[in-house]
């Protein structure tokens, strides 16, 4: 069950951030914030090897006591971070894959909204859906 999901643009400005328990939000805020220098390590590290460009899944970018971490990039470079709880030790990496997958899939859709400018922050109640459904079942 994730705790916090966030979209962050290419400038590193957040798009869209939630997360379950409120009174915490300042702290997943800081969480996504610190967890870009961790992307863009990884993104750089990609970019000089030869492996495959087109895998967007960056994996665990970091385990915190409480929480892990998870990154994933598209090809524009808008970056989606989720923030699991650490007790959770029956989420598997395929089932974090497809998160990512499914919350991919939804902003496509909200940018291919022709009333969304690119660039503003999410405002869609279907991609808002999407993200309460990762947080409650996972």
């Amino acid at each position: 069950m994730a705790v916090c999901i966030a979209v962050i643009a290419k400038e590193n400005y957040p798009l869209y951030i939630r997360s379950v328990p409120t009174q915490n939000e300042l702290k997943f805020h800081y969480t996504v914030h610190t967890s870009l220098d961790v992307v863009e390590e990884k993104i750089s590290a990609v970019g000089k090897s030869l492996g495959d460009q087109r895998e967007l899944y960056l994996g665990l970018l970091y385990p915190t006591e409480d929480y892990k971490v998870y990154g994933y990039v598209t090809n524009s470079k808008v970056k989606f971070v989720i923030v699991v709880d650490s007790s959770n030790t029956s989420l598997r990496d395929n089932e974090i894959r497809s998160m990512f997958r499914k919350l991919h899939n939804s902003f496509t859709d909200v940018m291919c909204n022709p009333f969304h400018n690119p660039g503003d922050s999410i405002q869609s109640k279907a991609f808002d859906g999407i993200v309460s459904g990762m947080m409650q079942t996972g």
